[in-house]
């Protein structure tokens, strides 16, 4: 019996109940004989007909096992069945009672962190400050000297008045990373490799600090409404959507994928991620929230989690907006730069996919 994340008696209990939001942070692996994985892929699983990991280096021929879905582990010939749905609760009118009770989820979640040796990527936004608020190890954040990032997290760590580490980077250090990056995620699309980057070179210095755990604000912008395809559905083509809130119900459809790579990416760096704002008390509350509270009126996103974040964090830090991580830190650029060097123009195909692809080979 191997299991990631959780005790066998929870997920027996969500298997015989079908509860998919079982008080866990998710859950992989085996019980009874039985592949599971949760129903948001928070812990990644993989399966080469018979054999199952946790990483795709360790199968010759890996696939993805559905989030949500269960399988007799040695029996690749019955094909995985979906166990558990994401809830569609209907919205809390109330803001104030929303609100209240997104504070109390996301304290009980920190609360339940054990704060030994765990250190925090930060990049100075609100969704990992809120998480580095009540973790008393300290924040990393990474990017190119000229980053946004980089200007950013000094300025909310004097505010939240916490130890904030600066891992400046070089163009060396992208170029190193890039194949061990592919080769841990197993993936060399450029823009997974252009995200995982500034998590790997981050978790690679909290490592070699010492730190065995990096605490981070995954999932923060899919459950409470941080997308700007999501704040202007049904208006925005990369949304199916025709509400704010059903389009945050359908970009939640892409965590298990982005959270997988991250995972990896972080494993490979030498840290186990924690991700206070992904528990499953949090994410309850947050699927109970209306339209109005993940954007409001005005096109602000995040609404709810920002006045809830208060409790946690200053004004300034819980209303600063924040850039996506490849593009806070200039790694983005920077890998098109190495693409570039290397003979992979613009005017080729996707050729930053390919010049990642060529280094792995």
């Amino acid at each position: 019996m191997i299991l990631q994340g959780a005790s066998p008696e929870t997920i027996r209990r969500a298997i015989d109940e079908t509860d998919p939001l079982p008080g866990t942070r998710g859950f992989a692996g085996t019980v009874d004989g039985t592949l599971v994985r949760d129903v948001l892929g928070r812990y990644p699983l993989f399966v080469d007909g018979d054999e199952w990991a946790a990483a795709p280096n360790e199968l010759d021929d890996p696939t993805t096992f559905p989030a949500g879905h269960s399988r007799p582990a040695d029996d690749a010939a019955v094909p995985a069945r979906r166990v558990w749905s994401l809830p569609d609760p209907d919205p809390v009118d109330d803001e104030r009672v929303a609100v209240r009770n997104l504070r109390d989820a996301i304290g009980s979640s920190l609360a339940a962190v054990d704060g030994t040796n765990v250190a925090v990527a930060f990049s100075g936004g609100v969704d990992s400050a809120v998480v580095a608020s009540e973790i008393d190890g300290p924040l990393y954040v990474t990017g190119f000297p000229e980053s946004h990032d980089i200007a950013a997290a000094p300025e909310a760590a004097r505010a939240m008045d916490v130890d904030l580490r600066v891992v400046e980077l070089s163009l060396a250090d992208v170029e190193r990373a890039v194949p061990e990056v592919a080769r841990a995620t197993g993936r060399t699309n450029a823009m997974d490799v252009q995200i995982a980057l500034p998590l790997y070179l981050v978790a690679e210095r909290a490592a070699a600090d010492g730190y065995e755990r990096l605490a981070v604000g995954q999932g923060a912008d899919e459950l409470f409404g941080g997308y700007a395809k999501v704040a202007r559905a049904p208006d925005d083509p990369r949304v199916d959507a025709d509400t704010v809130r059903a389009a945050r119900r359908e970009v939640l459809g892409s965590l298990p994928d982005q959270l997988e790579r991250d995972v990896l990416a972080l494993r490979g760096a030498g840290v186990e991620p924690i991700a206070p704002l992904l528990d499953d008390r949090v994410v309850a509350i947050a699927l109970g929230l209306g339209g109005d509270m993940l954007v409001d009126d005005r096109g602000e996103r995040k609404r709810a989690f920002r006045l809830a974040a208060r409790e946690f964090v200053p004004d300034s830090v819980a209303f600063r907006e924040k850039k996506a991580v490849q593009y806070g830190s200039l790694v983005a650029r920077e890998l098109d730069r190495l693409a570039r060097q290397a003979g992979f123009k613009r005017r080729m195909d996707d050729h930053v996919s390919q010049y990642v692809a060529s280094r792995v080979r």
